[in-house]
């Protein structure tokens, strides 16, 4: 069954092929015969009511530098597509929220990857705090007294913005740390919402598993192991792919999440782990589909496209 597919995406003339998983999707998409087009989000229009974009058709192949081939523009409703893949990378800003306000003016006639009311209902360290069971002592806000409360408790601290992303403005702060104060302030000058705060978690050099869900079904895993001199443990900040096995804390862990998952619509979603603690779960534009395949995992991009096959022909 051939499918005319839209992705929405960042400019893909500044993607990185070798561990992109909008890329690996989409070469997946057309080795099945399915027809591309691509636009970013910028060319989105709502005009009485009704969705539209310019779009390009699009072909790939995986050679760096020369990774993509456009086509003419045309402008086109957004309701002639079978599937769209929301894959615009954060933040989750309000430009990011609109998009899904015109997705989901679509969806499900047009099935969107993943479900857009649910993306902008389930930023991931928000979404997350619905299974505190499962997450290590987390504190959100912005409050000074809470936090100074809650780093008194605990000692070790993380602190990062609510809607950050790829590890960008994460800091452990220690007990006796004498930039607290300091880090209070910049936070507080940087972002005007809440902050999540942490325990930290010493096992974290181990690795930070990214476990990989489809259709709320384990899929597959790699562990990331942080640099050295660093925290953070996310690939774009130089941390390390290495292969891995699910414990049974964090099948269990799958196992809880799988049908809150598959009630949302939410079909890829990527979920972090450390030392058995569930950390975020990333639902806006996850990422390890080919950090998986590299390090001898199944071929997720498959797995993805055979479930939206099949929600097409249901």
């Amino acid at each position: 069954m051939a499918l005319n597919v839209a992705v929405q995406m960042d400019p893909i003339e500044r993607i990185n092929i070798r561990g992109d998983s909008t890329f690996a999707l989409l070469l997946a998409a057309q080795a099945r015969g399915h027809k591309l087009s691509y636009y970013t989000p910028d060319r989105l229009a709502m005009r009485d009511g009704r969705v539209f974009a310019t779009v390009q058709p699009l072909g790939v192949q995986d050679v760096e530098g020369a990774h993509y081939k456009l086509g003419e523009e045309r402008r086109a409703a957004i309701e002639e597509f079978d599937v769209v893949l929301m894959r615009q990378d954060p933040p989750f800003d309000l430009s990011y929220i609109t998009a899904t306000h015109f997705l989901e003016r679509v969806h499900p006639r047009t099935l969107v990857v993943n479900d857009p009311a649910h993306v902008r209902n389930a930023p991931e360290k928000v979404f997350v705090t619905l299974f505190p069971e499962l997450m290590p002592p987390t504190l959100i806000t912005r409050d000074l007294a809470e936090i100074k409360a809650f780093r008194a408790e605990f000692g070790d601290i993380v602190m990062k913005p609510l809607y950050g992303h790829g590890g960008g403005a994460v800091f452990r702060v220690t007990r006796e740390d004498l930039n607290f104060g300091s880090l209070y302030d910049m936070f507080a000058a940087s972002f005007r919402e809440p902050w999540v705060v942490q325990r930290f978690l010493p096992n974290v050099k181990q690795g930070d598993k990214r476990i990989i869900l489809v259709d709320g079904e384990f899929a597959g895993a790699v562990n990331r192991v942080p640099a050295p001199d660093d925290l953070r443990s996310n690939m774009v900040r130089g941390g390390a792919a290495e292969p891995t096995e699910l414990s049974d804390r964090e099948r269990e862990i799958c196992t809880r999440l799988g049908p809150a998952l598959r009630e949302r619509g939410l079909l890829f979603v990527g979920i972090d782990v450390i030392d058995g603690y569930l950390t975020e779960i990333n639902v806006t534009s996850p990422t390890g589909i080919r950090a998986v395949k590299k390090v001898g995992g199944p071929d997720i991009a498959e797995l993805i496209w055979d479930k939206i096959e099949a929600k097409r022909s249901a």
